[in-house]
Formats: C-alpha cells, sequence, structure tokens
C-alpha cells in the first residue's frame, strides 16, 4: 500500500490497528455479574419485568434502571465526513467509533454510533425520533449544511433530550471561550470589535450565532463565503440560514472587510489569509485560523508582519489549539447528570465562560504534571486550557449542569455541586493523565533511547511510532537488512531515516568490551574475550552497555525474552544504584483508579528490610507520578488476624518504617480488600489506611506478579510496567508479548527517568 505522508504512523498500520484482535474501537460490556442462574434471572426473565413496569408507568424510571442516562447515540449520514466530503454513511462509520471512544475516554460516556444511510432530512429526523427513547441524548456529526440545520432545528422541536450537533456549537464554544480570553487581554470591547468570519458554513454560523449572544453587535460581523461578502440584497449562494448573518455594508470581498478588523475568524481553507491582510487589520488583531489540517495562514507568516497579534489554530503543535475535545464529552456529561431537555443557549455560554475562566486560573502543580511539566501562564499563548487539562472534567460538566438547573430545563436536582466535581474527577482514567503529562515532558527533553529488540516487529512500530511522534530518538540494536526488510512489511520506505546499530561497529564493541570487563573480571573472574562474546552476542548486553558508556540515554527490552533472563544480562551491564533497592513496580489502573503493586518481579521473598525499603522507594516514584502515596503491606491476613510464620516479618516491615518515621501513610498487614474497600473503614477506624491505599507492597514476588497478571487478563484492568525502579541506569523490560503501545509507554518512562533522575552518582 502506498504511503501516505502522515506524522505518526502509514496507512497500513491505520488499518492494523483498526482490524486487529476484535475489529473497530468499541464494545459493549455488561456491567452486572452474570455468572449464576440467579443473575440471569434477575438480569433477564422474569426479573427484568419489575423495571419494566416502573418505567411504564413513569418514563423516567428509565434513567434508574437502564443504561439511558449515561447513554449517547453518535449518528451521521457520511455526507461530510472530516474533510473529505460525502463518502457515504458506511465510511462514516470508523469517525463515529472515534467519536464514541473520546466521550468514553474523556468524560466516562457510553456511546453507540448509528449510521443512517439516507440523504432525506424528513426520514433521517424520521428514524432519530423513532429510537431516541433508547439514549440519554444526540451527537450528530460529519452532516452536510443546510442538512444539519433542519435535522437538528427539527429534532429540538420534537425531542426531549440534548441534540447537539458537535461541528456546529463545539466549534463555536471554544473559540468563544478563546475570543472572551483574547479581548480581555487586549483590552477590546465586545461592543465595538470589527470582526470577519471567513467561511460560512455550520460551524461559522454557529459561532457567529454565540458571538452575538456574547455582545458583538451584528453589524460588526462580516461574514465571507466562496462568492465573497454576505450582505443584504444578495442573491448568489444564498439561504436562509445564510441570510440571517447577512448585513447592510458596502463592503464586497474579503480585501474590502479585513481592513481594521479586531478580529479574524477563519473556518475555511489553506492560505484564505494572506501577509497584507494581517497589515490591514487593527492594532493587537486576534486571528483565528481555525482551517484543518492546515491554518488560512500560519503563525509564523503572522510573525512576519505583525508582533502584537494573538493567534489560535485548530493544530496541536501552536499554542491556542481550539479543538472540540475541549468541549463536547464534558457539555454531554453535565445535561446528561442532570437529565436535561435540551442544550440550550444558556449551557453553552456557560460552558464557553468555563473553559474561559479555567484558563486565566494557576495552574497547580499536579496539572502541571498531567500537561508535562510546564506551567502555561494566562497571555497572548495560553487563552484556552490543553485538552489534556484533567481539571475539564470537573469545571466544565458542573457549569453546565448548574446552567441547566438554572434555565429550567434540568429534571434531576444536584445537591452539592462541590461533591459533583469531585466525583467528576473519579471518572478520568489516571494512567492516559499521566503519560500524557510524561510524553509532553519528553517531548521537550529529547533522549536517546535503544530498542534492544530491534528486529521485532512490535518493538520496531512502538521505535517508530517514538520517533514520529518526536517522543525522542529511536535507536534500534538488530541486523539492518532484517530491520529495514520488517521496516518495509509494516508499510513505510526501506530507507525509513532510523538509527539501526549492533556490534559489526568495531570501535564501539572494543568501548563495550573494555567497560564490560573492568566490571566482570573480578565480580565473575571473566577474561576480556569472554566480555568480547557476550558483547558480540547479546543485545540486550550490547543495549546496556550503551547506556553505560553514554552512547544512549536510556533503553527499553524484554518483548523477546523472560524478563528475568533480561534482568540478569542488564545487571552484568549496570548495578543497583547506591544505597536504594531494585525491584518491580506495576502501575494497574481499573474503573479509574490507580494502584502501584510491587514487588513484582525481582525478590521472590522479600525480607522485613526490603518491604520497608521497597515501600520507601515505591512512595518516592509514586509521588513523581503526581499521587500522594498511601502504603499497604498485603497479606492473607489483617491486623494480625489470623497471625502466623508468613504475616510475622510483614508486621516487621511495618514497625521498621515506623522507627524511620517517614513522610507517608502505611499500615499493615491487611488483606487486598481491607487496602482497597471502603466499606471496611468503620470496622477499622484506628487505620487511614483501610480503603485508601494506592501502594500494595506484596508479600513476595508470586503473589505479586499472579495478582497483577490475573486482573490484566481477567479484568478489565490497564497495566504499565512493571518499572525496574532503583537500578542505576534507566532501563526498562517490558514483558513478553507486549503491544506497541505497551512498550512505547516503558520506553517513554525510561526517557522521563532519564531526565529526573539523577543518575551521575553510579
Amino acid at each position: 500500500m502506498k504511503k501516505t505522508k502522515i506524522d505518526h504512523y502509514t496507512d497500513k498500520e491505520a488499518l492494523d490497528f483498526h482490524k486487529d484482535k476484535k475489529p473497530g474501537k468499541i464494545e459493549i460490556i455488561s456491567s452486572k455479574n452474570m455468572t449464576t442462574k440467579r443473575d440471569l434471572a434477575l438480569a433477564y426473565s422474569p426479573g427484568v419485568a419489575a423495571p419494566v413496569k416502573m418505567i411504564s408507568q413513569n418514563p423516567d424510571a428509565a434513567y434508574d434502571y437502564t443504561s439511558k442516562g449515561n447513554l449517547v447515540a453518535v449518528i451521521s449520514n457520511g455526507s461530510a465526513i472530516l474533510g473529505m466530503g460525502n463518502l457515504g454513511a458506511l465510511a462514516s462509520k470508523p469517525v463515529m467509533e472515534g467519536k464514541a471512544v473520546l466521550f468514553k475516554r474523556f468524560a466516562d460516556i457510553d456511546s453507540i454510533d448509528l449510521e443512517i444511510d439516507c440523504n432525506n432530512t424528513d426520514e433521517i429526523v424520521n428514524s432519530i425520533k423513532n429510537f431516541a427513547p433508547s439514549f440519554g441524548g444526540i451527537n450528530l456529526e460529519d452532516i452536510a449544511a443546510p442538512d444539519c440545520f433542519i435535522i437538528e432545528q427539527n429534532l429540538k422541536k420534537i425531542l426531549n433530550i440534548p441534540v447537539f450537533h458537535d461541528d456546529q456549537h463545539g466549534t463555536a464554544i471554544i473559540t468563544t471561550a478563546a475570543l472572551i480570553n483574547a479581548l480581555d487581554i487586549c483590552g477590546k470591547s465586545i461592543k465595538k470589535i470589527k470582526m470577519v468570519i471567513n467561511g460560512a458554513g455550520a460551524s461559522a454560523q454557529a459561532c457567529a450565532e454565540l458571538f452575538k449572544k456574547l455582545g458583538i453587535r451584528n453589524e460588526n460581523i462580516v461574514m465571507v463565503d466562496r462568492k465573497g461578502v454576505i450582505y443584504k440584497g444578495r442573491s448568489k449562494g444564498m439561504d436562509k440560514w445564510k441570510s440571517r448573518h447577512a448585513i447592510n455594508t458596502k463592503l464586497r470581498s474579503l480585501d474590502d472587510a479585513i481592513k481594521g478588523a479586531d478580529v479574524f475568524l477563519g473556518l475555511s481553507a489553506k492560505g484564505a489569509l494572506k501577509k497584507n491582510h494581517v497589515k490591514l487589520m487593527a492594532k493587537k488583531p486576534i486571528i483565528f485560523a481555525c482551517a484543518n489540517p492546515d491554518p488560512e495562514i500560519t503563525p509564523e507568516e503572522i510573525n512576519e508582519v505583525r508582533k502584537d497579534a494573538i493567534i489560535a489554530t485548530g493544530r496541536s503543535d501552536y499554542p491556542n489549539q481550539v479543538n472540540n475535545l475541549i468541549g463536547f464529552p464534558y457539555i454531554f456529561r453535565g445535561a446528561l447528570d442532570v437529565r436535561a431537555k435540551t442544550i440550550n443557549e444558556e449551557m453553552k455560554m456557560a460552558a464557553a465562560k468555563a473553559i474561559a475562566k479555567l484558563a486565566r486560573e494557576y495552574v497547580p502543580d499536579e496539572v502541571v504534571a498531567a500537561m508535562g511539566g510546564e506551567r502555561p501562564h494566562y497571555g497572548k499563548d495560553y487563552i484556552i486550557p490543553s485538552t489534556f487539562d484533567p481539571r475539564l472534567i470537573s469545571v466544565i460538566p458542573a457549569a453546565v449542569a448548574k446552567a441547566a438547573e438554572e434555565s429550567g430545563v434540568a429534571r434531576k436536582k444536584i445537591d452539592n455541586l462541590e461533591i459533583y466535581k469531585d466525583q467528576l474527577k473519579q471518572r478520568l482514567d489516571p494512567t492516559v493523565t499521566i503519560m500524557q503529562g510524561i510524553n509532553s515532558f519528553i517531548k521537550k527533553n529529547q533522549k536517546r533511547i535503544v530498542f534492544a529488540d530491534g528486529e521485532d516487529e512490535n518493538t520496531l512500530k512502538a521505535a517508530i511510532a517514538f520517533k514520529n511522534s518526536k517522543l525522542g530518538v529511536p535507536i534500534l540494536v538488530g541486523k539492518k537488512e532484517k530491520i529495514k526488510e520488517q521496516i518495509k512489511k509494516i508499510g513505510y520506505d526501506s530507507d525509513f531515516d532510523i538509527e539501526i546499530t549492533n556490534s559489526k561497529n568495531v570501535e564501539k564493541r572494543k568501548k563495550y568490551v573494555k567497560n564490560l570487563f573492568k566490571k566482570l573480571q573480578r565480580e565473575q573472574g571473566l577474561l576480556e574475550r569472554d566480555c568480547d562474546r557476550l558483547v558480540r552476542n547479546d543485545r540486550v548486553i550490547w543495549a546496556a552497555s550503551m547506556v553505560a558508556c553514554r552512547d544512549a540515554d536510556g533503553a527499553v527490552t524484554g518483548n523477546t525474552r523472560r524478563f528475568g533472563s533480561s534482568l540478569e544480562k542488564i545487571k552484568q551491564v549496570v548495578d543497583v544504584r547506591d544505597g536504594e533497592i531494585m525491584f518491580g513496580l506495576n502501575m494497574v489502573v481499573h474503573k479509574g483508579r490507580t494502584i502501584f503493586v510491587g514487588d513484582t518481579s525481582v525478590h521472590e521473598y522479600p525480607t522485613s528490610e526490603q518491604m520497608a525499603e521497597i515501600a520507601i522507594s515505591a512512595a518516592r516514584v509514586v509521588k513523581l507520578f503526581g499521587f500522594d502515596p498511601k502504603v499497604a503491606f498485603v497479606s492473607h491476613s489483617t491486623f494480625g488476624q489470623p497471625i502466623t510464620s508468613r504475616t510475622k516479618h510483614i508486621r516487621k516491615a511495618v514497625e521498621i518504617l515506623r522507627e524511620k518515621k517517614v513522610s507517608f501513610e502505611f499500615d499493615g498487614d491487611m488483606q487486598p480488600d481491607v487496602a482497597l474497600n471502603k466499606e471496611y473503614q468503620d470496622l477499622y477506624p484506628f487505620s487511614k489506611i483501610v480503603g485508601n491505599a494506592n501502594i500494595l507492597i506484596m508479600p513476595g514476588q508470586h503473589s505479586a506478579a499472579i495478582s497483577y497478571k490475573m486482573m490484566k487478563t481477567l479484568g478489565d484492568t490497564k497495566v504499565i510496567g512493571p518499572l525496574l525502579i532503583g537500578l542505576g541506569l534507566p532501563i526498562e523490560i517490558v514483558p513478553l508479548r507486549s503491544s506497541t503501545s505497551e512498550i512505547i509507554n516503558l520506553a517513554s518512562i525510561a526517557a522521563y527517568s532519564a531526565e529526573v533522575i539523577n543518575y551521575k552518582k553510579n
């Protein structure tokens, strides 16, 4: 397949991604246990009759007894798919599934995509009307104008659930938020500004409507389409929707309209705005060039002629990204939580103002960590929050829910807004937030990372993605010819620019042999020729030597051999950090809760002293990830019941920590359910850890490995690791048969460790 020039992947990789394991990107999972006959009887016949009767008597009871209240239909007919045009309903399905994924990832909303093979607006409206009772909201997507206006307008009249065309209103809300702050920074009055909107599609018209509600005078907004200015009396290319934005003016072109304009909003095409246009704008111009994938004018071009402009685009590689992702998941979250009948103008404006306000607030440390370690400050280059700002989940839904209540469209009241905000925070997947922060950080601190298993397909894909995502500089270990064959196999040109190394490099081999011989001649009694054989024949030894000799900053290995085998090879080259203990720490995420488990991979039966040291090191690492460490020493016993020979050393570890007077909370011995389930707090009021632990120190490697691997295999659980803690250099070992994303995660952590941990003393 011909390679498409895309930043991060080939067409083949994208196709493989969508096809792998289960085709597509979404699935339906039961929220109730279905293990016994009683479970089945409750779920279906005869137990299901009870909620059926309740709903028949009171339709609103569907919110209490079904998934309706957290279920959104994502609907398209494929008439305007991204920037590709009318490709049909079925072709839109990958996009709609993607939308459903975003709903889940950012707001914990379940979605079902529905593609309607029809271009008749009446038929589409009728179809949606008939299946709408199943859903708590309707998200319309990729429907061409003016059909999208007609469909949304008619559905709002007949349905009593939120109907939201994101292409219109999502763009309008985010752009309004950006405009509020841009005007504030420039010191301009909304009543006096002159605005040019280039583009007259669905999003442009929705923006204009919300801007007017914000306070911009109708006569001060000049809308321009392909045929020029939309003015009263124009007949060509007009319809009733465009006519709403026609004004009395003698202006006829963008060239005319842009003179003296305070604001330019582009929702059109690449190159529509020229540098000479920018020169003609008013002082401190606001330029939102939001065409995708390429803006109407680049920030670089603007800066060539103006230094006083505030600039926003639709791209993530420039400051101030206007991205609908900041809006639609959270707007629906708030609307669903109050069972809103609609998403009205008050709710849209509340969302816009909440987003604008958030950008003005001080960014706390935990948010800085999630955003990559750089604290943004309100100003020209930060007028809207990042799409990955974890505060969005608590701020926007709360504002939308409150507006729904105050405007009278909410069917459910939120009694305590602060408690509601805390509940919203728990819906996020912390792992995603953590990795996004790490990745943002390492992009700014580029490291050279060795991928030891360079001939392995998943490792190779991971290395290429690492490079193309600009996470760092990958180095592959392996035979050049074989790697190039693999590169071609996965859809890239065989001459893809990526560094490949192996023991044929005589100069480096000599250096690595010398380093290894110096270390092992006394430790293991090896001769220099023995060290030469190790360096020449083992890619893990070679990769570790590259890091040890400062030819690379970190390394990742393990996908083609067992963890223990890889670790033994690494230990031949790299020592444990002075004064520390080496152990494996796994990050386990289940239903939005993150737990760290150690030791999962190094010590078979750690002593009391080792367990205490593992707890101290684990707490330090967990703090680096932005968590407040709460350590539980887990066992088959709880606070001495029963006391056995296997529990005494666990209790001793707890006593050792008490003597050390560590700064983090800890307790034990306790069973895992006591450590993780708050229902047990009443039974053990003396302990602050019961139900709240986020670090589990296991009594042995066997129990640790069994626990996390069972959770990973059988449950809806994500696992990152094991992270190799305490090693003298940043080298990570992935488990056998790891996925591409799992390898990338550990490579990123190696790069992160290389920057934030001081390894020089080793």
